[in-house]
């Protein structure tokens, strides 16, 4: 009961800092994931046992150049088309092999196109014909948390059959479809408060969000199992460091961007 109480405070002051970073302005939201992103690439970083300033230097370069003030679009064409086969290919390795290639080998190739690349597409996302759209990624964020939400209240409760076993013991199938189905519900909900996107889009991203951000967290403990590691740092009381609590964004950020990049293609306006 203890642990659940302190996971719930931490919980609450995590969310309540990052929604007020959204709605006060767009400075503050880029300034939040940046420091964000710093700390949990160092997590990543002792994970992968990796010691590099040049790491925090592509994040910063990133922030600024892809993110912050984009000096060419065709440049983040170019990442997100990277960032979405790097992502793949972690899933392959998930699935296929018994240990990840890249945290043993290419390992700027996971942290560039991999973490940054997850926090880079996140702060794009809430741009929309070049206005700052909070309420999107507030929305999406609304999302993720439902899906972690409902997923460990079911599978807490109703858990049986093992999701990927030999990966996350305590993930369970029961576990990953109410989180499915939890998502799924509170995006009407988003839909009727935001009215930005149409109700299939959220619909959509609901599905990216519980089916991308449970193969992100899956792939998280994969790389913290390879480590030898429980949790990849202890910041957040109840839930370990800023990489555990951000897992699943950091994985399905780009595919919720390039999902929403491909509808605004293909009916523009219409999204």
């Amino acid at each position: 009961m203890k642990e659940l109480i302190v996971r719930g405070i931490s919980g609450l002051l995590y969310i309540s800092i990052v929604i007020t970073s959204m709605f006060v302005s767009y400075e503050l939201f880029i300034f939040l994931f940046l420091l964000l992103s710093v700390i949990t690439l160092s997590e990543f970083l002792k994970l992968v046992h990796l010691k590099s300033y040049i790491a925090y230097i592509l994040l910063l370069a990133a922030f600024y150049f892809l993110s912050y003030e984009v000096f060419d679009k065709n440049a983040v064409n170019l990442y997100i088309i990277i960032s979405l086969f790097v992502n793949l290919f972690l899933l392959k390795d998930l699935l296929w092999t018994s240990k990840i290639p890249m945290f043993e080998k290419k390992k700027y190739i996971t942290v560039f196109f991999y973490l940054i690349s997850g926090f880079i597409f996140l702060t794009l996302i809430p741009f929309q014909k070049e206005k700052f759209v909070p309420e999107l990624i507030g929305g999406i964020f609304v999302l993720i948390w439902t899906n972690d939400s409902f997923a460990y209240l079911v599978g807490k409760n109703f858990g049986k059959k093992k999701l990927l076993e030999r990966i996350s013991p305590k993930k369970t199938v029961e576990g990953f479809l109410g989180g499915l189905l939890g998502s799924i519900a509170f995006s009407f909900i988003v839909f009727n408060y935001t009215e930005l996107l149409t109700l299939q889009l959220w619909i959509a991203i609901a599905l990216f969000v519980s089916v991308f951000g449970t193969i992100g967290d899956l792939i998280q403990s994969k790389f913290k199992r390879q480590a030898g590691v429980k949790d990849s740092g202890t910041l957040m009381p109840g839930h370990g460091g800023l990489y555990d609590r951000l897992d699943s964004i950091i994985y399905c950020s780009p595919f919720i961007y390039a999902l929403l990049e491909i509808i605004d293609y293909v009916s523009p306006g219409g999204i």
